[in-house]
């Protein structure tokens, strides 16, 4: 678990947090975003001691990180950055296993690791291993970073808009890929993204930041129904659109067919999602019909992150 209590950044006159109070549980991928200038990035970085908070306390598993030996702190920590940062000089193989030389792991299980690691991230071992950095797409390079975080089996990996210089496949891909290591390993993740759509597709829990402020903490779909003020709803104007009407979800192919006697209520198609949200809130399980469709939260959640998916993500 890691704890901010009462953090505050100030650089000069600048503030850059201010009295920020925040729990990360563990195991959770927990997603920061907002705005440029928000204090996201500031607040991941006090987390691995690349920021020391001018206030507060940062701890992790009651443990405040000020006190622990900064190289340890560091190694139970992967680090994935906007850009795949790999040394040019260096085979894929090379990189990704440079925190394991450092443990001074011996060869073979150095790379039996790596090789795992990246088939897991869809690089084909025999086909990547000995490629160099400049022989990859943007995509491919943040995979190689991806594994070289993981590869020392870390507690948390913390994650700064790793995908923002992608294409919209290959970032689409890549989250996909995060939600899916996230399933098979389980450890923390702290993702840092200015992209509402990138935050709902990935988080379990979010945390909407501005202007050196948390704005709202919560699961994505309890801020889609009900925004904590109008900064927020203001900032997720891009993914929900309130006039989009419930027939386009059964239209886009969102919900199943019902079973026979299952409880459910219907809305009409002209009904807006946002109104159905609203429901959520209050019965997160129910189930709603449309246009022949049984409707789930969890179909809200999907179709919400596909929203202009072809436009920034």
């Amino acid at each position: 678990m890691i704890q901010f209590e009462h953090v505050t950044q100030r650089y000069d006159d600048v503030v850059a947090l201010n009295d920020l109070t925040l729990t990360i549980d563990s195991h959770e991928l927990f997603v920061l975003v907002g705005p440029s200038g928000s204090g996201k990035t500031t607040l991941l970085k006090m987390i691995n001691r690349l920021n020391t908070p001018t206030e507060g306390v940062v701890s992790i598993d009651g443990e405040n990180v000020a006190d622990k030996n900064l190289a340890e702190l560091r190694r139970s920590i992967g680090y994935v950055l906007q850009t795949g940062a790999l040394f040019p000089n260096m085979t894929v193989e090379q990189n990704a296993g440079i925190q394991l030389d450092v443990l001074k792991w011996d060869k073979k299980k150095k790379r039996d690791r790596v090789r795992d690691l990246l088939a897991r991230v869809g690089l084909e071992p025999t086909k990547f291993a000995s490629r160099m950095p400049s022989e990859l797409s943007g995509g491919e390079a943040q995979r190689v970073g991806i594994v070289r975080a993981l590869a020392a089996s870390p507690l948390m990996m913390l994650m700064d808009e790793p995908f923002s210089a992608l294409d919209p496949v290959s970032r689409q891909q890549l989250q996909e890929l995060v939600v899916k290591l996230h399933e098979e390993i389980g450890l923390t993740i702290v993702f840092v993204t200015h992209d509402m759509r990138e935050a709902v597709a990935l988080g379990d829990r979010l945390a909407v930041m501005h202007r050196a402020q948390l704005q709202q903490v919560g699961k994505p779909e309890d801020v889609l129904a009900a925004p904590a003020n109008d900064f927020v709803r203001t900032f997720l104007s891009d993914v929900v659109d309130e006039s989009r009407y419930m027939a386009a979800l059964p239209a886009a192919g969102f919900g199943r067919r019902p079973f026979e006697g299952e409880s459910r209520v219907p809305l009409s198609e002209s009904d807006t999602v946002a109104s159905w949200a609203a429901r959520l809130t209050d019965d997160p399980d129910l189930r709603v019909e449309v246009g022949g469709r049984v409707l789930t939260r969890d179909d809200l959640v999907a179709y919400v992150a596909t929203l202009g998916q072809g436009e920034s993500i």
